[in-house]
C-alpha cells in the first residue's frame, strides 16, 4: 500500500482527491491548516497533518516517509495574484521550491503538481492547446505556475526527483469556495442564491474548457504510482463552452432568471482556451464525463446545503 500525501487536502480538489485515493487503496496523509472544525473530505482512516504551508519544518515533517506527494495548495488565486504579483512569488513559488527541497531530501518517489491549463498557454489564437505548444502566460498566476514547472525540471535533473505537471483546465463542482474569487460557476451560483446579478466580463463569448471535479480527480488518481510516457499532461474535458453557454445552463438548472452585470474584460484574460487531452487519452482508460447540467445541479444543491 503506497503512502501518499496530499498538500492542500482540505481544499476544493484536494478533498475529493483524498477520498478517491483512499478508495483505490492508498494510505493517505492529508496536509492542510484545517482551520474549520472538521475536514471537508468525508472518509475515515486518513492521517491528518495540521500545518502551515509557509513553515519549512511543517513541510519536512509532512513529506517524511511518503512514497508520493500531490501538491494542490495555492496561496493565491488568479485575481489575488493579479492584485499583488509579488505575493505569488514570495509564497507560491518560493515555498513550493522549499517543498521540493524537502521532498527530495525525504527521497519521495514521485511528485505531482497541479498546474494550470487555463492560463499557462496565453493568447496564441489556437483552436486548442497541446502540451507541445509553447507556454506564453500573460497573467501573474500563469507565470508563477510555469516557473514552478521549470523548477520541477531542475529538481529532476539536479536531485533525481521524479515529477509530473498536470495542466488542469477549469474545474468546477461541489466544495468549491466562491469567496476565493475563482471559478465562474460557483461565483455565479452564489450570486444567484443571494439574489444578486451575475457578473459577466465582456460580451460572454469567452471560451473555456470546463471539467467536473470528480471527473478530474479520477484522471489524477490514474497517474499515481504508474509509469507514464511524459512528465506533462493536459487534464480537462477537451471541449469548449462560452460564458454565455454557462449562463444559459445556470438559468436552466436553477430556474432563476437572474440579471447580468457586464464589466470590461481584464487585459490579462484570454479569449479562448480549450485543451487537447489526446496525450492523456492515449495512455489511460477513458473517464465518462459528467454532463454540464448534472455537474451544475450537484454544485447548486451542495451550495444550498
Amino acid at each position: 500500500m503506497a503512502k501518499t500525501l496530499v498538500i492542500g487536502a482540505n481544499g476544493f480538489i484536494g478533498s475529493h482527491l483524498v477520498e478517491a485515493l483512499q478508495r483505490v487503496g492508498h494510505e493517505v496523509s492529508a496536509f492542510d491548516r484545517f482551520s474549520g472544525s472538521e475536514p471537508t473530505f468525508r472518509t475515515e482512516g486518513v492521517r491528518l497533518i495540521r500545518g502551515e504551508f509557509l513553515s519549512r519544518s511543517d513541510l519536512d515533517e509532512a513529506v517524511r516517509g511518503q512514497d508520493h506527494v500531490l501538491h494542490l495548495l495555492s496561496t493565491t488565486s488568479p485575481a489575488t495574484a493579479e492584485s499583488d504579483p509579488t505575493l505569488d512569488i514570495r509564497t507560491n513559488i518560493a515555498q513550493t521550491v522549499e517543498l521540493l527541497e524537502a521532498t527530495a531530501r525525504a527521497e519521495v518517489k514521485h511528485f505531482y503538481y497541479a498546474s494550470t491549463g487555463g492560463a499557462i498557454y496565453g493568447p496564441q489564437g489556437q483552436a486548442r492547446y497541446a502540451e507541445t505548444d509553447r507556454a506564453m502566460p500573460i497573467s501573474p498566476y500563469g507565470i508563477g505556475k510555469l516557473a514552478i514547472e521549470h523548477y520541477l525540471h531542475y529538481f529532476r535533473t539536479r536531485h533525481g526527483l521524479a515529477s509530473t505537471s498536470l495542466r488542469i483546465s477549469n474545474p468546477y463542482g461541489t466544495r468549491q469556495r466562491p469567496n476565493r474569487r475563482q471559478g465562474l460557476i460557483p461565483i455565479a451560483l452564489r450570486n444567484i442564491t443571494e439574489g444578486r446579478p451575475v457578473v459577466r466580463f465582456g460580451d460572454g463569448q469567452m471560451v473555456r474548457d470546463y471539467v467536473y471535479v470528480e471527473d478530474l480527480v479520477r484522471m489524477i488518481v490514474a497517474f499515481v504510482g504508474r509509469e507514464t510516457e511524459h512528465d506533462l499532461y493536459n487534464l480537462g474535458s477537451g471541449f469548449g463552452l462560452s460564458v454565455n453557454d454557462i449562463l444559459a445552463e445556470l438559468r436552466n438548472v436553477t430556474g432563476v432568471d437572474f440579471a447580468i452585470e457586464e464589466r470590461p474584460t481584464p487585459p490579462t484574460f484570454v479569449d479562448r482556451v480549450i485543451l487537447d487531452t489526446e496525450r492523456w487519452s492515449r495512455e489511460f482508460e477513458p473517464v465518462p464525463l459528467t454532463p454540464l447540467a448534472e455537474g451544475i445541479r450537484r454544485t447548486y444543491e451542495d451550495m444550498l446545503g
